[in-house]
């Protein structure tokens, strides 16, 4: 017996009354040999035939169970859940089905995808019966059935798809397994809630060779934004040539600006040729922006 087809079978209500029903015959004896009467042996033997039929025919299935019986091979009734009672000899339980929710973990080893590549997969099938009935009749064992159809719909998947899109489209095949296995399962009254793939695993040395590639790639993504920002910054130093060569005093500030950021720091020496500062002109430097402190309107 399991949890999922069990054969019909005493239970805890069925065997109290049982044994109930058992201790009245012992009574029953016990009054016919005390008193000679075989009214009691009679009542003893009524007692004990309840006693014995009574386990076979009050069934109780669990709120998430559903019992089909069969009256002389005949499907008549799918009872539960609760307290039930069938006609002994008569009806049976066939099977006892499980609606709840659950899960079947299926793989795919070596299977071939579109590129012809390796893989392997893992998945996880959350499922429920909807219709008892069909599952029961329809077919033999459906969870083995679900657990073949899923790993037959898994490998067409992979098969029918590049590993590129294995690896960055999980969730749409994901969606796209639901949709195949459900189809196939409805006709057993199983319906197939969500397929979540858990792992696709894939050669050492393709691995290796896909690190390689995402290595490459991005360095050269890294140099293709290095020489964007090296000319980003030569279209800068154009544009600051051609205000300086509009305006020298603009190009003696800086220059004196340059002198003063690297002597600002304790201790630094620099030797400037005296050329150099006679090109600069300091002074007329100073001169220019005093005449343009002095002109109107400037604070």
């Amino acid at each position: 017996m399991n949890n999922y087809f069990r054969t019909n079978g005493a239970n805890r209500p069925a065997i109290v009354l049982a044994v109930i029903v058992a201790a009245a015959a012992a009574v029953a004896v016990w009054f016919a040999y005390d008193t000679g009467a075989r009214g009691y042996y009679w009542l003893a033997g009524g007692l004990g035939v309840v006693a014995f039929l009574v386990p076979q025919s009050i069934m109780v299935a669990d709120q998430w169970e559903r019992a089909i019986v069969l009256r002389l091979g005949k499907l008549t009734a799918i009872r539960g859940p609760g307290l039930f009672a069938i006609l002994p000899f008569v009806d049976s339980v066939a099977s006892w089905l499980d609606q709840r929710i659950q899960t079947t973990e299926i793989n795919a080893e070596k299977a071939l995808s579109k590129d012809t590549v390796p893989v392997n997969i893992d998945a996880v099938i959350f499922w429920q019966i909807h219709d008892p009935e069909r599952a029961a009749l329809e077919i033999t064992n459906y969870r083995q059935a679900i657990t073949q159809v899923a790993q037959t719909s898994l490998r067409e998947i992979v098969g029918s798809s590049l590993l590129s899109t294995l690896l960055s489209e999980r969730k749409q095949g994901d969606q796209q397994l639901r949709e195949e296995i459900g189809r196939k399962t409805a006709e057993w009254g199983v319906s197939v809630l969500s397929v979540e793939i858990r792992d696709i695993g894939v050669p050492p040395a393709l691995q290796d060779a896909m690190s390689r590639q995402a290595q490459a790639e991005r360095e050269k993504l890294a140099r293709v934004l290095l020489g964007q920002a090296e000319q980003e910054i030569a279209q800068k130093f154009v544009e600051a040539a051609d205000l300086y060569a509009r305006s020298p005093a603009a190009l003696q500030l800086r220059a004196m600006n340059i002198i003063y950021e690297t002597t600002k720091e304790r201790g630094a020496t620099i030797l400037i040729p005296t050329s150099m500062v006679d090109a600069m002109n300091p002074a007329s430097a100073l001169g220019l922006v005093a005449a343009a402190g002095s002109l109107p309107g400037r604070a």
